[in-house]
């Protein structure tokens, strides 16, 4: 079988949405090409470092790639992926020099295309996060370790709003806490949820071929037992208080349900909202104190910024 490798040279601010498009394309999984990894700063204690070739990467912006089947419907889904990439203007998202170039590649290379650039990374305290084809030793007897398979869809579980999201969930779960995840993606933040000792994890999101991913992952990290996995929109149904609401999404859609969240928070219970570019970060703090919640603390990573917000106990 032949596949064609799409590759679009576009801004940070545009991966998350532009990988989003991809997945919906029927893309499996995607490979994001930043030349920030070749200078980014790493601390010891978030694991091993392996070697970036600097020819893999663009001197400006990032490079996103993902592979499509080729079939007869191949130019007619490549024309619907730059009319969307194209839509993201209309939401002042910035998509940079927007270069579209199209190739083709056999099974075989495909199949192993992208698997350099996904290796085992410590990307918390308590977490790595460990391709499922990858040898890993855990380093101390406390590390938490979630496998994950990249090739079913929706990235590595690597990306700074993802880390960013563990980093916060570290902070904020108690054990017995019920939790939400909107947009669950890969199920990577449930699957955190669960290993730091929720009780029950709802995990949610609107693609059908997401809410697939997640089940699998969630069964390889032996937690289903706590974390259920349904396709819905946002909180659109959900009646349940909880502890915890975690959403990992764009933050134009944020914006749109805040008071949702508020709705189904306990008291003293958190939101922690992230997929932020810098631009955007006033306008969802003030969101989210408008709907009652305190905020505690901002996290930031490269371009991004995730807001844990406590709500208030009137």
């Amino acid at each position: 079988m032949k596949w064609s490798e799409i590759s679009i040279h576009t801004t940070n601010e545009a991966v998350e949405p532009i990988s989003n498009i991809l997945h919906e394309a029927g893309a499996s999984g995607v490979v994001i090409e930043d030349p920030f990894e070749l200078v980014k700063e790493r601390k010891d204690q978030f694991g091993e470092i392996y070697q970036l070739n600097p020819l893999d990467y663009p001197e400006e912006g990032v490079i996103v790639k993902a592979y499509l089947p080729v079939n007869s419907f191949l130019a007619e889904t490549v024309d619907e992926i730059k009319e969307e990439i194209n839509n993201l203007l209309l939401y002042n998202i910035d998509i940079g020099k927007n270069d579209i170039s199209i190739s083709e590649v056999n099974e075989e290379e495909w199949a192993t295309a992208w698997k350099k650039y996904y290796h085992p990374v410590k990307i918390s305290e308590k977490f790595t996060i460990v391709p499922t084809w990858e040898e890993y030793t855990p380093v101390s007897s406390d590390e938490l370790i979630i496998e994950l398979d990249p090739g079913m869809a929706f990235g590595t579980g690597t990306h700074p709003t993802t880390v960013m999201c563990i980093q916060a969930l570290e902070r904020t779960v108690k054990k017995g806490d019920n939790i939400i995840d909107v947009g669950t993606g890969s199920g990577v933040l449930s699957i955190a949820a669960a290993m730091l000792g929720a009780e029950k994890v709802t995990a949610l999101d609107l693609d059908e071929v997401a809410v697939n991913s997640a089940r699998e992952n969630i069964e390889l990290n032996k937690v289903h037992h706590v974390v259920s996995v349904a396709q819905n929109n946002l909180l659109d149904g959900v009646k349940d208080e909880v502890e915890i609401v975690v959403a990992n999404i764009l933050a134009e859609v944020i914006l749109k349900f805040t008071d949702d969240v508020a709705s189904v928070v306990k008291k003293s219970g958190y939101f922690i909202a992230s997929g932020i570019i810098q631009q955007k970060k006033q306008e969802v703090k003030d969101a989210m104190t408008g709907a009652g919640f305190i905020i505690e603390e901002m996290i930031q990573m490269e371009d991004w910024v995730a807001i844990i917000g406590k709500r208030q106990e009137y």
